[in-house]
Formats: C-alpha cells, structure tokens, sequence
C-alpha cells in the first residue's frame, strides 16, 4: 500500500471516515438486511456490498472528482488531504429465493460473492453469487424518455382546416377506413391542429439488467467466485468442485477440479444426519484466479492446505503444482470451534450467543490502491482510513 510503503518504521493511524446504515441504539436489525459481500472495484472508485435478502447496493466514490485523480496524486499537487467519500449509487434485487423440487432443497436468496468485472463503454459489469446460481449484471446510466407535447392542440380541436365528423371517410372490405379516398385530401400546409408527439431526454437513470445466468452446474453450495486477467472467463467452486466459465456462454461450463471421493455415493446417506465437513475428509474452502496470470489459480481446502494450479499441464487439474499447507495449532483450532458454537467467550460479548450478527464485523474489504477499508456489522458499513 501506498501509505506503508512511505512509513514502513511508523505504524499506520487509522480513521472513521463514515457509515452507511448506521443503527440507532436498540434498533432491531432484520436478518436479509445483513450485509453477506463486500467487494472494492480495480480502480477503488467503486463498492459494492450484498446483503442476506439478496440484494446489491453499488457505492461509488466522490472525493476524486474535485481533482481528477487519487488521494495520493492530490497530496502532491498540494490539495489537502482529506478522507475518501463515498455515497449510494444504487441498489438492485439480484437474487430470489427458490426451491430445488428434485431434491426438495430451499435456496436462499442471500448474496455469498460478489466479483467486479471490466466495465465497458461506461457500463459497469459485476458477478453475484447465492449457494447455487451465479448472474451477470450489467449496471448503466438510461436518458428516460418523456413525451413533452400532446398529439392535438385542444384550442384547434374543430379548426376551419380539420375534415367534418360529419362526413368520415368510407369503409373498406376489411372493415379500414378509406384514407386514401379522392374524397379526403390535406389542405395546402397541411393541418395545423394536429401536432405529431415530441419525445425528449432530459433525466438519467441508473438501469440493472441481468445479462446471463449460470445455474444448475454446482450440487453443493457456491463458496466463491473469481474471474480472471483476461476479461472472458471466470471459476465457481463449492465444497467439491471447480468449475470454469466463459462470460458469453450461460450453459456450459469445465469441471477443472474435483476432489469428490469415489465411494461418495456410499457416503451420500450419511449427509442426512452429518454435515459434508463431518463425513468428507477434505473440501474446497475458497478458489482464487491469480490477479494476472489467467493461466494460474488456488485453492485452499478445510485441512488448511492451498494448492497452486497451472491450468496449461492438463484440462481437469487434479495434480497441483505446489502446495503449500499450512500448519494450524490443534489447540486453537478447538478455541475457534467452540467460540463458533457456543459464541465468544469474552467478557463483554452479551448473551455468548454466536448468531447474534449485530456486533461482530461479518466481512471486510481492503482498497485496491489506498490505506482504506470497508467492515460489515449486520446491516452497516463502516469506512476507515489511514
């Protein structure tokens, strides 16, 4: 980062810089209001945050259009240095609940990735994910159309010039009247009564159209998206497997990774009385493109292992490339466990109760180029800086 490059002795001072959705003291929250995503754009001017009730909210940066440029750039310029601002862009319903009739499965409408994509012509792309289908949003400003003036002027209704009611135009075989008839003919200019509609743009509006779909390739629950450096394809990975996909193609997708055991179908019984982390061994915790080699992804699995893949040695990457695990004290793996069920065991936590999401920063998001981050409380989203 830019700020811990220039101070790498000192430690960084971190700032509030605001709030989105900030609580009022015993104000209950509602569970879909929880924010679930957070997820900066390449260039930091952009935020998007999903929530449990399947909706997107898109923030966009306003402290750089005074200058043109970063906060960084400003402070060499010689502008003063000032927090980084953000406001509501806007916000748009990208899941719904759902019900899986083949296997008698609720699918939540709650929002588990959220993926920029490269924008495009002003447009702004972005990839959202629930437990099982992924969809592909484009978000860009449309003029609205108003018709401005009326068809009749109403104060020319029954002009000199306008043909009589009295006599209308005889009727064809089919029923249409005969317009075209040598009995009706426009006077010279024309009817001044009769004005055609004018249509005029003056307002703008943000618009969210779901421009592709990708389902039914995941039988357990998407855990994480990511796409890659060059722009066309994206991987999906759930407990189990990996998945590639192109951008333009909803209906087909490479199964890349799959760490499925061979007698799963003997294990398949056991899942309804024990999780899939109880009766499998090993599952894929998170998948990640690396950031500019389009060849080159990880994964990382529940026995705290990542493994690094070269997509260019085969088509299903089974064999890693490297691997590298990482060696976790069992001790405080049991602390965790039982904080994540019983809740926190400190002394100021109320009640212990581990689901209780109104004082816990659930999710976080770094700033791609700058000394800031975006935290996730329930349904509030808090920005600091340094």
């Amino acid at each position: 980062m830019n700020g811990a490059a220039s101070s790498a002795g000192s430690p960084l001072e971190w700032r509030f810089s605001q709030v989105f959705g900030e609580r009022t003291a015993g104000e209950e929250v509602q569970e879909v209001d929880i924010i679930s995503a957070i997820e900066f754009d390449k260039s930091g001017d952009h935020l998007a945050t999903g929530d449990r009730g399947g909706r997107v909210v898109l923030f966009e940066r306003t402290d750089t259009k005074d200058h043109g440029g970063s906060r960084r750039d400003a402070e060499h310029m010689g502008y003063a240095a000032k927090h980084p601002e953000f406001r509501y862009k806007t916000e748009f319903q990208s899941h719904e609940p759902e019900f899986d009739y083949l296997k008698s499965l609720e699918i939540e409408e709650k929002i588990n990735k959220i993926r920029w994509c490269q924008p495009a012509n002003g447009a702004l792309f972005l990839l959202s994910t629930n437990d099982k289908t992924i969809k592909y949003w484009k978000v860009q400003e449309k003029k609205i159309k108003k018709i401005s003036e009326m068809n009749i002027d109403p104060s020319k209704a029954l002009g000199d010039n306008r043909p009589s009611p009295s006599s209308p135009p005889q009727l064809l075989a089919n029923g249409v009247h005969d317009y075209l008839s040598k009995n009706f003919s426009f006077p010279p200019g024309g009817i001044p009564s009769l004005r055609l509609p004018m249509v005029t743009s003056q307002e703008t509006s943000l618009v969210a159209r779901c421009r592709r779909v990708y389902a039914h390739a995941h039988d357990y629950h998407i855990n994480s998206i990511s796409n890659s450096s060059d722009g066309e394809t994206f991987i999906s990975a759930d407990d189990l497997r990996v998945n590639l996909w192109n951008l333009e193609i909803s209906n087909q997708s490479f199964n890349i990774v799959d760490v499925k055991p061979t007698n799963m179908e003997d294990l398949t019984g056991m899942l309804s009385s024990l999780t899939l982390f109880e009766v499998i061994s090993e599952v894929i915790t998170s998948a990640e493109f690396h950031p500019i080699h389009c060849n080159m992804l990880a994964y990382s699995s529940s026995k705290g292992s990542i493994r690094l893949i070269d997509m260019r040695q085969s088509a299903l990457c089974d064999s890693h490339t490297k691997l590298r695990q990482i060696q976790t004290p069992a001790r405080a793996s049991r602390s965790m466990t039982s904080m994540i069920r019983r809740g926190s065991e400190s002394p100021g936590a109320e009640n212990g109760n581990a689901n209780d999401f109104t004082n816990k920063l659930l999710h976080m998001a770094w700033h791609p180029t700058e000394n800031s981050i975006a935290c996730a409380a329930a349904n509030s989203l808090y920005m600091y800086y340094a």
